[in-house]
Parts: C-alpha cells; structure tokens; sequence
C-alpha cells in the first residue's frame, strides 16, 4: 500500500493501492515508462495515446478530439468524442476521461493526476477539470473558437475559484491539428461527393 501525498496545504493524504489500480486498467492502457525518461518524453507519450484514442472518434464520425488522465505515470482515465453516438452533448473526450478516472480512483477528486488532450479545453471541460482538481493539463492544439486555457479565455487561473489547474500547450501541436483537419476535409469531400450523386 503507497499513501501518497496529495495537498500540502490541506493534508490530505489519499490511500491508493497500486496493485488494485493495475489490476482495474487493462495493461494496453499503460505505455511502458523507462526510469530514465526525461518529461517531455513522458508528456508525448502520454499525447501520442490520446492521439491514438481521438483516432477512435474520426472512425465513429465523431470530432477526432482524444483525452488520457494519469496519475503518477498511470493512466487512470481515457475517453475520446462520443456526443453523437451517445446523443450527448457534454460526452467530449475530457468528461468521458474525467468519468472513467473518477470510478477508476472511486473518487471524483482527482488530485496530482495530470490531464492529456488533443484540442485545447472548451470553457466545460475546463471548469470540470478545476472541480475534479486536476493538477495539470497538457494539450495538443489551441482552439481559437472556444478555447478556455488561454487562446480565447482562462478559465484554469480565474480569481473567483478556490482551485488553479497548470496547463502547457503545443505537446504535438501538428500532429494533433493535422488530425483534426483531416477529419473535416474528408467531410467536406463526402458532403461534396453526395451532392454529385443527387444530381440528374
């Protein structure tokens, strides 16, 4: 059993057997971490796995948008879009992330587990992230419509919150955008093929 210190300032301390937590995620879900590997080895191996996940949603016709959560070089949680197959609106990678780590700590409280995702947070996965604590959040590419670690507004740093999320941006910047415009230029071809074939 490994207690592990999660909040200096509050003491709280939060009992996580690993053992339990090994047997919980499927080995697929944990990246081999060499003991030597630097951090921003770490942060795009961690973000090459999200890529993969967001890969899941262009399959399903989804905005290819990917998320891991991961705690103490753990992967915890993993979601990737599912709104229109699960007739969701707020099924975004990052909630579905978010979900899966909760039952997997059987905590919502996230503390020191650091968030991976392919798209920078819109303003209701950031403010979801600060509720769960999450310690940190690492994204690919900026989204300059709704953006909410910096590119359109900073829902991580605001005043009127009693919890501050870090964030660092651009881990796989073009990896992650060539991704999602990919996935619209095939739209927009599929939409252009279809109207072809309804005409006379």
């Amino acid at each position: 059993m490994y207690y592990l210190h999660l909040n200096e300032e509050t003491e709280l301390f939060f009992d996580i057997c690993y053992s339990e937590i090994l047997s919980i995620i499927p080995s697929d879900y944990m990246p081999a971490m060499e003991n030597n590997m630097t951090q921003i080895e770490i942060d795009y191996q961690f973000m090459q796995r999200a890529i993969e996940l967001a890969g899941n949603a262009g399959v399903e016709g989804e905005v290819p948008v990917g998320a891991v959560i991961v705690l103490h070089n753990i992967v915890i949680g993993e979601g990737w879009n599912r709104l229109i197959g699960q007739h969701d609106a707020t099924a975004h990678a990052e909630m579905i992330a978010l979900r899966h780590a909760g039952r997997t700590l059987e905590n919502y409280r996230l503390l020191d587990a650091v968030l991976y995702v392919t798209l920078e947070p819109c303003p209701m996965c950031a403010c979801a992230m600060v509720h769960s604590r999450i310690k940190k959040v690492v994204y690919g590419t900026p989204d300059t419509k709704t953006g909410a670690a910096g590119s359109i507004m900073n829902l991580f740093n605001y005043e009127g919150v009693n919890h501050h999320v870090a964030f660092q941006g651009g881990v796989m910047k073009k990896e992650c955008r060539e991704q999602i415009q990919a996935f619209f230029r095939r739209r927009r071809a599929e939409k252009i093929e279809k109207k072809h074939i309804k005409l006379p």
